[in-house]
């Protein structure tokens, strides 16, 4: 049987990809929460709160026409973290296309991600398309 947390990540995970972010900041994410996205791009960097959280999930969405889609192959978690192995897959409105694979760790508090750390497998191609 999986961990509750595995469940948790994965329901967020279904969250984000029909688009719910309302779902995302009431039942996922502490209000405090931290999170870390590696690279040099527009939607790289350390984001405070959910308002600056949300914001820069829109953006990628927005950045991507909409096309933006995240996979899980696999999920592990215990008490206090829930890790993803996943692939990204995106295209930009001039044709650019993204397909890469990354790592999602997160830290996990009452059932809501407090801190998350996600880092792309190619940093450069991820960079590039996403500035």
């Amino acid at each position: 049987m999986a961990h509750p947390n595995e469940q948790r990540f994965r329901d967020g995970y279904a969250a984000f990809q029909r688009g719910d972010m309302e779902a995302l900041r009431k039942e996922f994410f502490a209000p405090d929460i931290v999170w870390h996205s590696s690279g040099r791009s527009p939607i790289s960097g350390t984001f405070k709160g959910t308002d600056e959280l949300l914001a820069v999930l829109a953006k990628s969405v927005e950045l991507s026409g909409g096309t933006l889609q995240v996979e899980i192959h696999d999920c592990l978690a215990n008490d206090e973290h829930a890790v993803v192995l996943g692939r990204i897959r995106a295209e930009r409105p001039d044709g650019r296309r993204l397909e890469d694979v990354y790592t999602h760790v997160v830290h996990i508090e009452g059932g809501k991600i407090t801190e998350s750390w996600l880092t792309s497998n190619d940093e450069h191609a991820s960079d590039e398309f996403w500035s």
